[in-house]
C-alpha cells in the first residue's frame, strides 16, 4: 500500500518551502521517521521523514519546487522491502549521477554496529559528498553525540582528503553548441579565466535579501557610533575564565557581557527595545536578543529569550548552543522567531566599523568589531595605548530620537568599560 509523504507543519505563518535536496532515491528503503527530503523555508532547513517503513516508490515534485504546508511530495511503499524494490527495476532514480552519488553515499555510511541509517542534517551530509569522509568512524562534537560541520572538516583535514567538485543541481541548463563550431585557440598559460555559473539561490538567502530591502524601504535607518576601551571587559575575562570554565563548563567569552550592557541600556530606554505596529508603538518589558549566527547558507538570528534575567553562563551556553546548530543545520524556526533587540559580531570577521541594517520588525541592532589598540588620550594628558572596539548603533529614527540612541549607546559604553555596573544593576 502507498502512503503519501507531505510537508509539514512548518511553523507559525511559514505556508511554504523549497524542495532543496532529496535524500533517498525511489527504491531506497527506508525506515519509519527516517529524513527523505530536505526542505528550505524563509528561516531554516527542515527534514521531512517518512511516515512508516517501507521502499521509496515516487518523487512527486523535484529540486527547487515551491511546495505548501500539506503538499504530497513523495510515496512510500509501505511494507515493501529494499529487494523488492530492486526486482521492479522500472523505479526512476531522478537528480542523475548527483542523486545515485547521493544515495549510495547513504547507503554506505550505517552505524556500527546496526544496520540504521545516520541522521545527518543537510549541511553536515553535504560536507560528507564534498570531502568523501565516512561519517560513521567521526566522533560527533554535538548534541547528544551528533555529527556538525566542523566535525566533518576536521576528519577531512586529518585524512588530508581533497574536496570533490561540487555538483550545481539547479545551474541554469548550458545553452545547445552550434553546429560544426571552430577549434579554440589553445589558451595561453597566463590567459586568464572567464567563466561563469549561475546557480539559484536558497530560498533563506532569497528572504534575507528582501527582508533586508524592506527595511532599507520601510524604515528611517541612521546609525550612532561611539568606541568602547574593553581593557576592563578583558581583564576580568582574564582573571575569572579558568574558575568560569571550570565552574559552568563553557568559556567566558565577549557576547555575554554585551548582551547584559544591551539590557541595562533597554531597560533605561525603553523606545529601542520597542516596535512600531501600524500607527501604535509596541513596548516590552522583556528582553529577547537576537544573535546574528554564521550558518552554511548565511547569517541566522537566533533568539536568547528573556535575557535581562540569564546569568553570564546562561548566555554563554546558550550562545555557543546556537552556533553550534546553526552550523549543522538543526535550529528550529520557533528558536529564530521573535526577538526585540539584535546584536551582531561583525569582529569575528575582522571588520573595524560598519552600519548594521536593522531586523523588522525590530528598531535597533547594536553592531559589534574587532578589537585593536590605539592611542587613547587619558585625562591626564598621557598617551597610552588601549585595547579599543568601535559600537555601531543602527535604529528606526521613525520611533526612536538621535537622543536616546546615543542615550543607550553611552550606556553600554559605561557599562562595559566598568563591568561591575553589571553586577549592581546601575
Amino acid at each position: 500500500m502507498a502512503t503519501d509523504v507531505q510537508v509539514p507543519t512548518l511553523g507559525e505563518s511559514v505556508t511554504e518551502a523549497t524542495l532543496g535536496e532529496w535524500l533517498k532515491q525511489p527504491g531506497d528503503a527506508v525506515a519509519a521517521d527516517e529524513p527523505i527530503a530536505s526542505l528550505e523555508t524563509d528561516k531554516v532547513a527542515v527534514d521531512v521523514p517518512s511516515p512508516v517503513d517501507g521502499v521509496l516508490a515516487e518523487h512527486v515534485v523535484s529540486v527547487g519546487d515551491t511546495i505548501e504546508v500539506g503538499a504530497v511530495i513523495a510515496r512510500v511503499n509501505e511494507g515493501a522491502s529494499g529487494g523488492d524494490a530492486a526486482e521492479k527495476g522500472s523505479l526512476k532514480r531522478p537528480g542523475g549521477d548527483d542523486a545515485d552519488k547521493s544515495s549510495a553515499t547513504e547507503d554506505a555510511h550505517r552505524e556500527e554496529g546496526g544496520s540504521q541509517p545516520m541522521t545527518l542534517s543537510p549541511a553536515v551530509r553535504r560536507a560528507v559528498l564534498e570531502h568523501g569522509v565516512d561519517p560513521s568512524k567521526i566522533k560527533g562534537s554535538g548534541k547528544d553525540g551528533r555529527l556538525t560541520k566542523d566535525d566533518v572538516l576536521q576528519a577531512a583535514k586529518e585524512q588530508g582528503a581533497e574536496p570533490q567538485e561540487p555538483s550545481l543541481e539547479r545551474t541554469e541548463p548550458a545553452p545547445a553548441p552550434s553546429p560544426a563550431p571552430a577549434a579554440p585557440a589553445a589558451k595561453t598559460s597566463g590567459e586568464a579565466s572567464r567563466k561563469e555559473e549561475r546557480v539559484r539561490m536558497t530560498r533563506l538567502r532569497q528572504t534575507i535579501a528582501s527582508r533586508l530591502k524592506e527595511a532599507q524601504n520601510t524604515a528611517a535607518l541612521l546609525t550612532t557610533f561611539n568606541d568602547v576601551d574593553m581593557s576592563a571587559v578583558m581583564e576580568a575575562r582574564g582573571q575569572y575564565k579558568d574558575l568560569f570554565e571550570k565552574k559552568h563548563g563553557i568559556r567566558l567569552g565577549f557576547m555575554s557581557f554585551f548582551v547584559k550592557a544591551a539590557c541595562l541600556a533597554l531597560r533605561d530606554v525603553p523606545s529601542v527595545n520597542a516596535r512600531i505596529d501600524g500607527d501604535e508603538i509596541v513596548y516590552h518589558d522583556y528582553v529577547d536578543v537576537s544573535v546574528a549566527v554564521s550558518a552554511p547558507n548565511g547569517l541566522v538570528v537566533p533568539v536568547i529569550r528573556n535575557a535581562e534575567s540569564m546569568s553570564f553562563a546562561e548566555i554563554e551556553q546558550t550562545i555557543a548552543d546556537f552556533g553550534a546548530r546553526a552550523m549543522d543545520g538543526s535550529l528550529s524556526m520557533d528558536e529564530m522567531r521573535g526577538g526585540t533587540f539584535t546584536i551582531s559580531n561583525g569582529g569575528v570577521f575582522g571588520s573595524l566599523l560598519s552600519t548594521p541594517i536593522i531586523n523588522p520588525p525590530q528598531s535597533a541592532v547594536l553592531g559589534m568589531h574587532r578589537i585593536e589598540k590605539r592611542p587613547v588620550v587619558l585625562d591626564s594628558g598621557e598617551i597610552v595605548a588601549r585595547p579599543m572596539m568601535y559600537l555601531a548603533l543602527s535604529y528606526d529614527h521613525r520611533l526612536i530620537d538621535g537622543r536616546e540612541a546615543v542615550t543607550a549607546l553611552v550606556r553600554m559604553k559605561e557599562a562595559l568599560e566598568d563591568p561591575m555596573r553589571l553586577l549592581i544593576d546601575l
